[in-house]
C-alpha cells in the first residue's frame, strides 16, 4: 500500500499563460455530459432536453421493457441522440433485441461491478449480435477493471465505485478508489485500446468536471446535478418554503424494490434487501438549460486559465498540483455570511 490515491479535491489545476478568453474556446458543438441512467435523472424528458443542448441521455432500465423502449423511440423521432440501459439479468438480451428494434444505437451494461464475468459476457454479446451498436459498460475503478470491458468489446467505460453523493458502496463493502486516482487509471488502460472513458460520480461542482477531463476523461456523468432540474421525473417538494426534487441512488432499498436489485448483485426476488445506496432531496434547479449554460461556463473558464482552446488541448496542458485540507477550504467562499439563508 505505497501508492497515494487522490479525489478530485485533493488537487487543483496550475494556470498557464493563456490568450484564450472562455467565449473563444471551442467545445465543437457538444457537451462533455451524460445525464446518469437512474430513475430519478434520465427518462425521456431528460434525454431530450440534454441532447438538444449537446449533451446526452441514457434512459435507465428500472422501466418494463416496453415503456423503456417506447421513451427510447420518442427522443430518436425527435432526431436527437439518446442510449438506453440494461443489466446482466435474464432479461439483457430480450431487453437488448427489442431496444435495437426500437433505434437504439448505444446501448449501455449498467452494473455496480463491471469486472465480472457476466458484464462482460454481456458486452461481447451485445458486439457479436448487434456490431453496429456502441456499447458503453461499467463500473469500473482500475485500469485492470478498465482493460477487461475494453476486451470484450466495450467502446466506453462507466469509471467509478462509490464516488456518487447517494452511494453507500464503499461504506458497506469497503470497495472503491477514490475517483480522481481512478479516472487516471484507466484513461492510461483505454488509451491502449482506443476507447472512451465516462467518468461517472463525484462530480460536485463545474470544477469537478475541469478535473476529471483534464485528467483524460472523454465526458462526465452526471446524476445529482441534474435531479433538481425540470426534466429530471423526480417528484418536486416544497419544505419551509424551499423547493427540492427527489432523488435516490439505485442501489437504495426503494430503487431496487423497482427493478434496479439484480444491478448490485441481488436477486429481485429477495424478500429484504441490502441496500449500497441512500434516497433523499436536492435543492430545485429550474430549467435544465439554465443548469447548463453555467456549468459549462465553469469548464470554458478553467480551458481559458489554461490557455487550451479545446479539450484536446486542455487534456495536453493540464497540471495537477496536490493540496492539503487547508488548501482546499481556501479555496471556498469564507469569512462571510450568507444572508439568504
Amino acid at each position: 500500500m505505497t501508492k497515494l490515491y487522490l479525489t478530485y479535491d485533493d488537487v487543483l489545476l496550475l494556470p498557464n499563460f493563456s490568450e484564450v478568453t472562455p467565449s473563444r474556446t471551442d467545445l465543437e458543438g457538444k457537451i462533455p455530459i451524460i445525464a446518469s441512467p437512474m430513475d430519478t435523472v434520465c427518462e425521456k424528458e431528460m434525454a431530450l432536453a440534454i441532447g438538444r443542448l449537446g449533451g446526452y441521455g441514457i434512459i435507465h432500465r428500472n422501466l418494463p421493457i416496453n415503456e423503456q423502449a417506447d421513451q427510447l423511440a420518442w427522443v430518436l423521432k425527435q432526431k436527437v441522440g439518446c442510449g438506453a440501459a440494461v443489466g446482466v439479468g435474464p432479461d439483457m438480451k430480450q431487453r437488448v433485441e427489442i431496444l435495437v428494434k426500437a433505434g437504439a444505437k448505444e446501448i449501455c451494461v449498467d452494473s455496480a461491478h463491471g469486472h465480472t464475468k457476466h458484464v462482460g459476457e454481456a458486452v461481447s454479446w451485445i458486439k457479436t449480435f448487434h456490431p453496429g451498436v456502441e456499447c458503453f459498460a461499467g463500473n469500473v475503478a482500475t485500469a485492470e477493471g478498465a482493460a477487461f470491458l475494453f476486451r470484450a468489446g466495450a467502446d466506453a467505460v462507466k469509471v467509478g465505485m462509490g464516488p456518487g453523493s447517494i452511494c453507500t458502496t464503499r461504506i458497506m463493502s469497503g470497495m472503491g478508489v477514490p475517483q480522481l486516482s481512478a479516472v487516471i487509471d484507466c484513461v492510461r488502460a483505454a488509451k491502449k485500446f482506443k476507447g472512451k472513458i465516462i467518468a461517472d460520480g463525484g462530480i460536485k461542482t463545474s470544477g469537478d468536471m475541469v478535473k476529471a477531463l483534464a485528467a483524460g476523461a472523454d465526458a462526465v456523468m452526471l446524476g445529482s446535478l441534474l435531479a433538481g432540474t425540470d426534466e429530471a421525473p423526480g417528484k418536486k417538494v416544497k419544505i419551509k418554503g424551499k423547493w427540492f426534487k427527489y432523488y435516490r441512488g439505485m442501489g437504495s432499498a426503494a430503487a431496487m424494490k423497482h427493478g434496479s436489485a439484480e444491478r448490485y448483485g441481488q436477486a429481485k426476488t429477495a424478500k429484504k434487501f441490502v441496500p449500497e445506496g441512500v434516497e433523499g432531496l436536492v435543492e430545485y434547479k429550474g430549467k435544465l438549460a439554465d443548469f447548463i449554460y453555467e456549468f459549462i461556463g465553469g469548464l470554458r473558464s478553467g480551458m481559458a486559465y489554461l490557455g487550451a482552446k479545446n479539450l484536446k488541448e486542455l487534456r495536453q496542458k493540464a497540471k495537477f498540483i496536490q493540496i492539503t485540507p487547508a488548501g482546499w477550504s481556501e479555496s471556498k467562499p469564507h469569512s462571510i455570511y450568507d444572508y439568504r439563508h
